[in-house]
Formats: C-alpha cells, sequence, structure tokens
C-alpha cells in the first residue's frame, strides 16, 4: 500500500527539518521507494517565515500552499494533492521513531475493517514527570472513550498530528467540517470516520511531540481544554475553543 505523509506547517522552518528527516528515516527503514511508494507532502500553510524553503531543501519532499490558515484546511489540501492509499497525518513538530511505519503497515495489513489508527504523544523539552501526567491523561482520555463507544455507542479517538487514515474512508466524508480548525478537530475526524468504519487507537503507536504548548500555556490548563473540546466534539458537533495561540521557537 502506497503510503502519503502529509505535513502541515505554519511557520514551523526551526522543527520541521527533524520531522521530515524522522519521515524519511522511516520509509528507508521499511525498504518503500520514496516517490513510487512513499510520498512526503509538506502544506505551507500561510508561514510568514522560511518554512517553504526549508521543506524544499529536504530531498524527495513536495510542498504545496494553502493560504486559508488552519489545520483543517491545511489537512484536507493535503490529501487532495496525496496519492497513498494511506494518508499519514503527521505535525510539523511530531517525529516518528523506530519501527512506527512497520507498526501501521503491519495493522493495516491485519485489521480488514481498519479505517484509522491513531497513537500517543510523548512529549521533548519537557520535565520527565510531565510525561507522567501526560500519560495518565491518555489513560484516562482512553477509559473515556471506551465507555462512549462500547455504552453510550458514540464516538472515537484519534491523535491530531500522529494517525493515519485510509484513503477510501476520507472519500467517504465529503467536505471537512469547518467549524473546527484547530481544537477538537481529530476527534470529529474521527467520530465521522467511525461511521465508515473501525477507528483504532494504541499505545503502540507512539511518537514524539514538542512540548512547547504545554510549557507556555500550562499543562492542566491545556489538559483540561482538551477534555472540554473532546466531549464538545462528541456530544455538540462543535468545539468548545474556536481560537488558539500559537506558540512557535523564535
Amino acid at each position: 500500500m502506497k503510503i502519503s505523509f502529509v505535513v502541515p506547517a505554519y511557520n514551523e522552518q526551526v522543527l520541521l527539518p527533524q520531522s521530515l528527516r524522522a519521515i524519511r528515516d522511516e520509509i528507508e527503514r521499511v525498504g518503500l521507494k520514496l516517490g513510487e511508494q512513499a510520498e512526503i507532502i509538506v502544506v505551507n500553510n500561510a508561514s510568514t517565515d522560511n518554512t517553504r524553503a526549508v521543506a524544499e531543501a529536504v530531498e524527495g519532499v513536495r510542498v504545496v500552499d494553502e493560504p486559508r490558515k488552519g489545520l483543517v484546511q491545511a489537512r484536507w489540501c493535503g490529501f487532495e494533492h496525496s496519492t497513498g492509499e494511506l494518508i499519514a497525518n503527521i505535525d510539523a513538530d511530531t517525529v516518528v521513531p523506530r519501527g512506527w511505519l512497520s507498526e501501521v503497515l503491519s495493522q493495516f495489513e491485519r485489521g480488514q475493517t481498519l479505517v484509522a489508527l491513531s497513537g500517543p504523544y510523548v512529549y521533548y523539552g519537557v520535565p520527565a514527570k510531565v510525561n507522567m501526567v501526560v500519560a495518565a491523561y491518555y489513560r484516562l482520555a482512553w477509559l473515556a472513550y471506551m465507555f462512549n463507544h462500547y455504552v453510550l455507542n458514540v464516538g472515537a479517538m484519534l491523535q491530531g498530528g500522529n494517525f493515519v487514515v485510509l484513503r477510501a474512508a476520507m472519500l467517504k466524508l465529503g467536505n471537512p467540517d469547518h467549524r473546527f480548525s484547530f481544537y477538537g478537530e481529530d476527534t470529529d475526524m474521527a467520530n465521522r470516520l467511525s461511521k465508515v468504519g473501525r477507528v483504532k487507537f494504541t499505545f503502540r503507536l507512539p511518537a514524539q511531540s514538542s512540548g512547547r504548548r504545554l510549557v507556555g500555556e500550562g499543562v492542566f490548563t491545556i489538559g483540561l481544554r482538551y477534555t472540554m473540546n473532546f466531549f464538545w466534539a462528541t456530544f455538540r458537533k462543535r468545539p468548545f475553543t474556536e481560537e488558539w495561540q500559537d506558540i512557535r521557537e523564535a
């Protein structure tokens, strides 16, 4: 199965190179040929820095422009320019670890009804105790998802920036819900995909991500905000938080 990596990037000239290198390394490890069996698409999402030039400097990377600022708009633009049967949505500050792509391909080969796969984040640039809190949060979120899904028969769970979807399933969704531009976009996607097939969240698919938002806004503030948006997107079909702060490296 050909896989397309879609990387939305707004003013990500600092962290984008390490994300792209990690993706290229994973493609090479599993023996896929970049440009034929795999592709990397960076969506330059209204950047005002050197994001586009940084992405173009990485061999094998294709850059497309999305002038409408917003994560959902950028993801959808990348999807429209992709050609793979699998679409890996990886944020520009995310680093996929060794074995990530092997796990993805194995899960989709085994899962006949699987349409989307995701895993948690482990944050870099933060103290170890922060990741302990985050790990506990993920497990509570997973329990909430299990209750919603198997008891209330509603909802699903994806981690934005670390999930893979089937192209065929995406085509069945139609246009994205533009009410979600940042917060709640992954939950909205999970909920809609769950009507098409199986959406799986597994702790076997972790990825590293920058802890800059946790540091900038506070662990508990972010945890509460994501929790509210998870439930709002699941039960009220709209985001709880409509505005967000862009936190970038100097």
